[in-house]
Order: structure tokens, then C-alpha cells, then sequence
């Protein structure tokens, strides 16, 4: 049996597991030491596209897959599992 993913979901898989590598991994421990809501984590994932992953461009979302909505909570979550549930929270709830 393969596990391999499509060359476009591995792709989308790096993106985001870089952001959080470099945006969220740094600030994670104090994030959730102060109970601080990450603010500017959570607009730099609205930028990206991330907060609306499996919804249709013409309401605002970016048009991607499941998929793509399940790899990006992974990668989230994987660095600090409150910006992982910030994503899914509004993703499944909010919207």
C-alpha cells in the first residue's frame, strides 16, 4: 500500500509545514505559557489562504480540498496544537 500524496498536496504540505516552522515553532512555548491569542499568526494565515481552505473562491474561500484542509490542521497542529484548532475552529465552525 502507498501513502504517497499528490505531487500538489505534498506541495501544500511544505508550505504550510514551513510557515509554521518558521512562524508559529518560535513563539509556541509562549503562546501557550501566557495564554496569548496569536493574532498576527492567525491574519498571516487568513493572508495565506488558510482559513477557508475547502470553501469556493466566490465566498472568499480558496477553492482547495478537504485534503488540503486535513494536511493543513496536521502541519498546524503538529507545531502548537492551539493554532491547529484556531484553524479547524473557524474552518468547521465559524465558517
Amino acid at each position: 500500500m502507498s501513502y504517497n500524496l499528490p505531487r500538489d498536496l505534498e506541495e501544500f504540505r511544505k508550505v504550510v509545514r514551513d510557515f509554521a516552522e518558521e512562524k508559529i515553532r518560535p513563539i509556541a512555548f509562549h503562546l501557550d505559557q501566557s495564554k496569548e491569542f496569536p493574532k498576527e499568526i492567525v491574519r498571516l494565515m487568513g493572508e495565506m489562504g488558510l482559513m477557508g481552505i475547502p470553501f469556493p473562491e466566490k465566498y472568499g474561500g480558496a477553492g482547495l480540498t478537504n485534503e488540503h484542509y486535513a494536511i493543513a490542521v496536521e502541519e498546524l497542529s503538529r507545531v502548537d496544537g492551539g493554532v491547529g484548532v484556531i484553524c479547524s475552529a473557524h474552518t468547521s465552525l465559524g465558517t
